[in-house]
């Protein structure tokens, strides 16, 4: 079977070298039982290429289950996956068969497999390997006979280095890796999507679909998307619902584009010695708060030392001045930093031994109680309500603006008790 006729017969739309390539490779591999790796950024569409390969095996008319690791919590997903018996756990009240039982003899697609915690991995090793599994709560081994395809977002070989993911499940799953490239990696064919999908919510709404100027097509293929072929798709149906005129200018197209497209939360570095280092979101941000409750610090000594000898005249008090503005800079509100300038009397001998506190007392609380709020879940709570607030309440916005797949910030969700 062709290239065109899978993308006609999947709804895949492009003509790009990398989606053509991604796709000659499921094509090859889907004859075997070999293990798949799908990597790809979220929204790119790694479902589909699965599909493609079970719909093209000789398991087609088997069963076909995905399951998104990234969204079982973690005291269940050996249970789900292998099931159990009657009383393993509390809640057990009948044994349940797990996947790879119920789908014996098909395809179990594997989403966000990074997400998978270390036990699981072991246990799904040990399926891949031999074939056996045992459930929860019992001692006997079965046997199943399931293909394997996994799919990330994650860079695994950079999971298995900080000791986050097995190196040995890595090489296992990793047999034959498809590359699904991202939408800004084949800009030829965003224009192409966007009046497939204008095409289709005209149908839908029974409108006439939109068409776009060149402002407006060249705005569409230079954004950053990185909600990739998904943003792509809400923006398409957005513009067809709301648009007032038929033919969409650049001004109007900015109106739905995001200002920024870039995520606020610190990144990762790319070399070896960061990544191990700083491995997820949660370590940078301590990190982060760490390096400002040593600069408070610092801050609340100079401070002490000025507060202690107000006999410091001449040169010694402009220093310390200098230095304390130059820091008070880095860490503090432009405001509290003009405080001082409009009124240097604030920082002389004569000021000092009247008043305890150098600025305003109400600033000074605000800005220092910094460091009595560095719980790491806290802040990161904070971040995931901001967002959501921003977005009033879209999770796949408010993933997007935190650098996150919309997969991690359900379970983040689920995790903290916030409800939407």
């Amino acid at each position: 079977m062709d290239i065109q006729s899978i993308k006609n017969r999947f709804g895949i739309i492009g003509n790009s070298p990398a989606l053509n390539h991604a796709l000659s490779t499921a094509i090859q591999v889907a004859a075997t039982d070999l293990t798949v790796l799908i990597v790809g950024e979220s929204g790119v569409g790694k479902e589909v290429f699965s599909q493609i390969i079970h719909a093209l095996s000789a398991r087609k008319h088997n069963p076909f289950i995905a399951v998104n690791c990234g969204a079982i919590p973690e005291g269940t997903i050996d249970s789900e996956l292998f099931g159990h018996e009657k009383g393993a756990f509390t809640g057990a009240v009948e044994s349940r068969k797990g996947y790879f039982e119920t789908v014996n003899g098909g395809t179990i697609f594997m989403d966000e497999i990074g997400e998978m915690p270390l036990g699981t991995q072991a246990r799904l090793l040990r399926v891949l390997e031999t074939g056996e599994y045992i459930r929860v709560g019992s001692s006997k081994v079965q046997k199943t006979d399931v293909r394997v395809i996994a799919a990330t977002n994650r860079e695994l070989l950079d999971f298995t280095r900080t000791g986050k993911f097995r190196e040995d499940l890595y090489y296992r799953l990793s047999t034959v890796p498809i590359r699904v490239p991202s939408l800004r990696d084949r800009k030829e064919d965003i224009s192409l999507l966007f009046r497939k999908f204008a095409v289709d919510f005209a149908e839908r709404y029974k409108t006439a679909p939109v068409q776009l100027d060149e402002e407006a097509k060249n705005l569409l293929i230079n954004h950053n998307w990185q909600g990739n072929v998904r943003e792509l798709k809400n923006i398409a149906e957005q513009i067809s619902v709301l648009s007032l005129h038929q033919l969409i200018s650049g001004a109007e197209m900015k109106k739905f584009l995001p200002e920024n497209n870039t995520s606020r939360l610190p990144m990762l570095s790319s070399s070896a010695s960061t990544a191990g280092e700083f491995a997820n979101e949660r370590e940078i941000l301590y990190k982060l708060f760490f390096d400002m409750k040593k600069e408070v610090t610092e801050i609340k000594k100079m401070f002490l030392e000025i507060l202690q000898n107000p006999t410091l005249q001449g040169s010694a008090i402009k220093e310390a001045r200098e230095r304390l503005m130059g820091e008070m800079q880095q860490i503090t509100e432009p405001t509290l930093v003009t405080n001082v300038n409009s009124n240097p009397a604030m920082l002389s001998p004569a000021a000092i031994s009247h008043q305890p506190v150098l600025l305003h007392e109400d600033d000074i609380h605000q800005h220092v109680e910094v460091e009595e709020s560095l719980n790491i879940m806290d802040k990161e709570k904070e971040l995931i309500l901001k967002a959501l607030k921003k977005h009033k309440g879209k999770r796949r916005d408010a993933s997007t603006d935190l650098g996150i797949s919309e997969r991690t910030l359900y379970r983040k969700l689920k995790e903290y008790d916030i409800e939407e």
